[in-house]
């Protein structure tokens, strides 16, 4: 279950990145729209605010942060990645 939350984060951060890129650069016809990174905002959170002062690109990657950190309590929680379950 746990690999399907990163999936669907993944997912969905990739998409949110893709409304912003068409967004902003009017790709597809159409119109540029400077609300089209709006929901890259959740997904970065806290970090969009952390990282407020650096500009766009980098608020843009600040849900990799999370990723990143979901990524690694799956692997440090997975029975499989080499701890016993018994104490």
């Amino acid at each position: 279950m746990c690999r399907w939350i990163v999936r669907i984060f993944a997912g969905l951060y990739l998409l949110a990145l893709c409304l912003l890129i068409v967004g902003t650069y009017g790709l597809f016809g159409q119109d540029r729209d400077p609300l089209s990174g709006v929901f890259l905002i959740p997904l970065g959170f806290p970090w969009v605010y952390a990282l407020d002062s650096f500009g766009g690109w980098v608020i843009a990657a600040s849900p990799l942060i999370n990723l990143a950190i979901l990524f690694a309590l799956c692997a440090w929680l997975s029975p499989r990645a080499g701890r016993s379950s018994n104490p």
